[in-house]
């Protein structure tokens, strides 16, 4: 059984229809555009903003029913957004396909997380960016949202050693506001992380 699935049958949209604020301020400061993935990406809020600001986007998730409220609310916002059932521990991440990818809050077990951002590392263009915003291994105590195992939180230096290669646009961990649905709310402990891989 797919707990996300079952998290996402509902017509309601639990994380909003609203993109991540941190994305949302960080895509006019990088002029995004291009071919964007965004991973883990839930019922698609994210995904759908990037389509509304001319990008190509292509959503992955691992649990359908939230790939089928991605289409739906792109459909409303009148753009198009395509979407894979993607399980990240056997994805198939190619080597420089995308301009920009999104990983926001994707809480995954240590040794998925590890892979992932090497597939990441792998699939962004030289010159592209990732970009993501997630909770830290502090979060546990601000319920305001997120894991409550400590193995699936993010520690900062995940980041700073994956992408010691990469040029470190914006780097933060500490607190934040959040407001995104039904599930993250109030006062929060995150960690972002904007790269840009080389050009050689």
């Amino acid at each position: 059984m797919n707990p996300w699935n079952t998290r996402f049958e509902n017509e309601n949209y639990v994380y909003g229809t609203e993109p991540n604020a941190f994305l949302a301020d960080m895509q006019p400061k990088l002029s995004l555009s291009g071919d964007a993935l965004a991973i883990a990406e839930g019922e698609g809020r994210n995904a759908v903003f990037l389509a509304e600001q001319g990008l190509d986007v292509t959503a992955w998730d691992y649990a359908q029913s939230g790939l089928m409220k991605t289409t739906k609310l792109a459909e409303s916002c009148g753009v198009s957004v395509e979407t894979a059932l993607v399980d990240l521990n056997v994805a198939e991440w190619g080597e420089n396909r995308w301009d920009e990818l999104v990983c926001i809050f994707g809480h995954f077990p240590k040794e998925l997380r590890q892979k992932t951002l090497q597939g990441v590392k792998a699939a962004v263009k030289p010159g592209g960016y990732f970009i993501t915003e997630v909770y830290s291994i502090h979060q546990i105590p601000y319920k305001s949202g997120g894991p409550r195992e400590l193995e699936l939180l993010y520690t900062p230096e995940e980041f700073l050693e994956a992408f010691v290669d990469w040029r470190i646009v914006h780097f933060f961990m500490g607190e934040v506001v959040r407001n995104e649905g039904e599930l993250h709310n109030g006062l929060s402990h995150v960690i972002q992380f904007v790269g840009q891989k080389p050009i050689k």
